[in-house]
This record gives structure tokens, sequence and C-alpha cells, in this order.
């Protein structure tokens, strides 16, 4: 983990806007970056892990506004990783037009759900989805009713962690030449 300091009114500016401050900047660094395909996936599932991480502890702290908000970032972390993996038009899309919109991460969730027969893809995705709307824009759950996704957004992570795991054993396998993009089946 490494942490960062940045001016108190540039947070605040951020907040102002209804942002999660720790959210921003991840999706700053990541768009700006411009992460090569083979290492977009790993650095995404590690914003996932530590995402479902502060959720716990913001639950801990009773903040369910910024706890939900979390889990959905998690679930939608999982979901560019699986697509990109897959090699979705949906992940090639995103990165024409610089970033993932909601309509895109709700396609793949579903396309991913049916094509790797894994319900688990698009409930975790849809109930992150809801933390977000009703969560954090509405303000409208309990720590219970956030605190209720977690399981389902800790089986996605895992999940998408083995799928990452095992497409990365098979790169490594593969000789240079035959090393691809995810998408490419090495």
């Amino acid at each position: 983990m490494a942490y960062v300091v940045i001016p108190r009114e540039l947070a605040e500016a951020v907040r102002r806007r209804w942002y999660d401050l720790e959210s921003f900047v991840v999706e700053a660094v990541e768009s700006l970056l411009g992460l090569d395909p083979g290492e977009e996936p790993e650095a995404r599932l590690a914003v996932a892990e530590h995402m479902l991480r502060r959720a716990g502890g913001e639950l801990e702290k009773g903040d369910p506004v910024q706890a939900g908000e979390k889990l959905y970032k998690a679930a939608g972390e999982c979901v560019k990783v699986l697509a990109c993996l897959e090699g979705l038009e949906e992940c090639s899309r995103a990165r024409r037009e610089g970033g993932w919109w909601t309509r895109l991460l709700a396609r793949a969730a579903r396309r991913l759900a049916r094509m790797l027969g894994e319900p688990l893809i698009l409930d975790a995705w849809s109930q992150g989805y809801d933390l977000h709307v009703h969560g954090f824009h509405e303000h409208a759950l309990s720590v219970e009713d956030v605190a209720e996704t977690v399981p389902v957004v800790e089986r996605l992570v895992a999940y998408t962690r083995e799928r990452l795991r095992a497409w990365l054993e098979k790169r490594r396998a593969a000789g240079p030449e035959d090393r691809g993009s995810p998408g490419a089946r090495p």
C-alpha cells in the first residue's frame, strides 16, 4: 500500500462533487497510466481486493455509504478484469472510449454470466450497482443492508482471482511470441 497526501481543498472539491476520494484517485491514476493490456488485469484485481478490504473498514466505522461504494467499485473492477480476459467487445470499447461506463459494465456482466455459466458475476454486479444507486447516491441503505452484499462480492473477487491466476499460468507457459493481451488465448 502507498499513501499520498493531497491538499485538503482538492479533497473537498472531489467530495463536493459526490465522488469517493479514494476511488476518484485510483481511477485517475489508472486512466493516466495507460497500463499495458498484460498488466492491467493484475492492477485492476489489486484495486478490487483493496476496495473489498476498505468496505469492511467502512462497515466497522458504521459508514454504509462509503462501504457500499467500495463494494460497487470492487465488483466493477472484477467485471472489467473478466471482460478483458475473455476478450469481450466491451473491454475494447472501454479502451477506445477512454473508460468504462455503467452500461458497458452491465452489458459485460450479463455476457460474462451467460458465457462462463456463472450467475455470480451478474448477481455481484447487480448488487454492487444497487449499493451505488441506493446507498451512495440516495443514502437509503443501512449498515446491515450493505453488509449483506459483502459475501457476494467476496466470492466474485475470489472467482476473478482464480480466473486471472489460470490465465497468467497459461501465459507464462506460452512462449514469448504466443503471449498476448487479455482476450488473446495464450
